[in-house]
């Protein structure tokens, strides 16, 4: 979904770096993995091709924030879909 996005915070030595990687249109989705001591962070597409990764050494991590978009409930989506403001009383 377009917003998803994770945060990285790195050890850099001295001090501390943050990456972000965001989905940056829409349908697409941005997923982790740990794998033989490193950090991935990817941007795919509905297809599961991959758009751009961020590698990091695991052991570099200290912070890994996943925030997903907040998905729509049922009745906001069909709300959405009928034309009317969302929360109002579809029998009014």
């Amino acid at each position: 979904m377009k917003g998803d996005r994770v945060e990285i915070v790195v050890d850099a030595g001295d001090t501390t770096r943050t990456y972000e990687v965001v989905a940056s249109r829409a349908g697409r989705r941005v997923e982790t993995a740990v794998r033989r001591g490193v950090v991935e962070v990817s941007e795919v597409t509905r297809s599961g091709t991959v758009v751009r990764t961020a590698r990091f050494m695991a052991t570099r991590v200290l912070a890994l924030v996943e925030q997903p978009v907040p998905r729509e409930d049922a009745g906001e989506a069909e709300a959405r879909i009928q034309g009317r403001p969302l929360r109002e009383d579809p029998k009014v």
